[in-house]
């Protein structure tokens, strides 16, 4: 192994201060929000499952369930800017803590329910409003305090916790439930909650690098004058954001990437929470088994948790809406695939498609939110754009539901699922980012330098 000893390159380095500490924190809070989204988002996605064998034992219909599951979608969406204001000004600790000791006791007291009225008040109600506080949108305001050159690559780790966790929880889930019961199931899943996703929270997490004594990025707090005076601007413009940071978030909505980032999340929810609600339920409609369906959408979270990886790494060095339309796009092209193939093919076509595609949305979306408006106010702003996201899951949730009560197949809602992935994609495709992100604003030192 050879060390450089290039005077030049020390000289430099030591100038602009990027040197690292050994051990930068922020990696062990990734972990941490990595391993929260791994369960209560596996967990939550499980929903789907449990559809048929409810609607059996209760005498409903799917747009029965579907009603109960559109009240969650609205509840956590409501849920996202009121946490994301806490997070802002408290920190995200206590909020992933208090929320994780909630959604495992909800899990367990899951397993006393009767019917679609109590399913509304335990799962729409209170699972739905604390799942908020364990979210892409929390994790994404911790996650954006610690990081800024390597941002989009730490917030799509955190988000392939949630895709591994659809890999890995909603099999698991659907497996224990056909060898034992639903209740049984809901039951084993609050207490995993309890006794690993508490403790994780409450022993790793911390809000920022200065409870830690650190920076952001972990560079070395420099001695140095100049050099230090540097650190504190990029600390500085790392809060303020882009030319439309603003120290109030309601100025925000007087810009037009909020507005586009809204439109392209509020599509994301429909498209998302159509699936994971009435996937299972399709597949059986097509002959598939519960178990099958379970394990394609399992592999779909699978594959996705390496491209969430992938994007998030090419974000760092391409601007990040070219990538988020190209997702959007990607997925229209899988919910066309359900429409065009027949049965299986057509499922497994989606897993691999949908797979390239599904959850790569969240550290995009977060990522440009914060080079745009700073990190100050992206607690607020975060759950805002989240609150489009589920106010379109709500409604689709629902729709889905209706159209295959009405009909007997899901094609109608599949296609019109397409349409507005493709008036989505266009409409980030719009977004004028050279001009707003921090990261195209050398002048003020903060600039990663991204390919165009």
């Amino acid at each position: 192994m050879s060390i450089s000893l290039n005077p030049n390159r020390l000289a430099r380095r030591a100038r602009v201060g990027v040197r690292r500490r050994r051990g930068f924190y922020g990696w062990n809070v990734v972990g941490a929000m990595f391993f929260g989204m791994f369960l209560v988002l596996g967990t939550r996605q499980s929903f789907g499952v449990f559809v048929a064998t409810w609607e059996e034992e209760w005498g409903v219909t799917t747009g029965d369930i579907s009603i109960a599951a559109a009240i969650g979608w609205i509840i956590n969406g409501v849920s996202q800017p009121i946490l994301g204001k806490i997070v802002d000004r408290y920190g995200g600790k206590v909020i992933v803590v208090i929320s994780t000791i909630v959604l495992g006791v909800a899990y367990l007291l899951m397993a006393f329910i009767e019917g679609v009225l109590m399913l509304a008040v335990l799962f729409g109600g209170v699972i739905s409003f604390f799942a908020g506080g364990v979210s892409p949108g929390t994790s994404g305001a911790v996650i954006t305090r610690w990081f800024q050159r390597k941002r989009g690559v730490a917030m799509s780790v955190v988000a392939a916790g949630g895709s591994l966790g659809g890999l890995v929880m909603v099999p698991f889930l659907a497996q224990l439930m056909l060898a034992t019961s639903w209740q049984t199931t809901f039951i084993v899943s609050g207490i995993i909650v309890l006794a690993l996703g508490v403790p994780v929270s409450m022993l790793i997490l911390r809000n920022s690098p200065d409870e830690m004594g650190q920076l952001p990025d972990g560079e070395v707090r420099s001695t140095d004058k100049r050099t230090s005076a540097e650190q504190r601007s990029r600390a500085q413009a790392l809060m303020q954001g882009g030319p439309l940071g603003a120290e109030r978030w309601t100025e925000s909505f007087k810009s037009w990437p909020m507005w586009q980032l809204s439109i392209g999340y509020f599509v994301c929810g429909i498209t998302t929470a159509s699936i994971s609600t009435h996937f299972v339920r399709w597949a059986i409609s097509e002959d598939i088994s519960q178990a099958d369906a379970a394990w394609a959408f399992g592999i779909l979270m699978g594959i996705n948790a390496g491209g969430v990886i992938l994007i998030g790494l090419l974000s760092d060095y391409i601007q990040r809406h070219y990538l988020l339309a190209l997702v959007y796009l990607v997925r229209g092209v899988a919910f066309v695939s359900l429409i065009v193939l027949p049965g299986a093919m057509a499922m497994w076509a989606f897993a691999l498609i949908g797979g390239a595609s599904w959850l790569a949305t969240v550290p995009l979306t977060t990522g440009l939110t914060a080079d745009v408006y700073g990190v100050r106010n992206v607690g607020m702003l975060g759950g805002l754009i989240n609150f489009s996201h589920q106010m379109g899951g709500g409604a689709a949730v629902l729709l889905f539901g209706l159209t295959f009560d009405r009909w007997g197949t899901y094609d109608p809602a599949f296609a019109a699922g397409a349409l507005w992935l493709l008036v989505a994609g266009i409409v980030i495709l719009t977004i004028q980012e050279k001009k707003y992100s921090i990261r195209y604003a050398p002048a003020r030192g903060t600039a990663t330098s991204p390919a165009t």
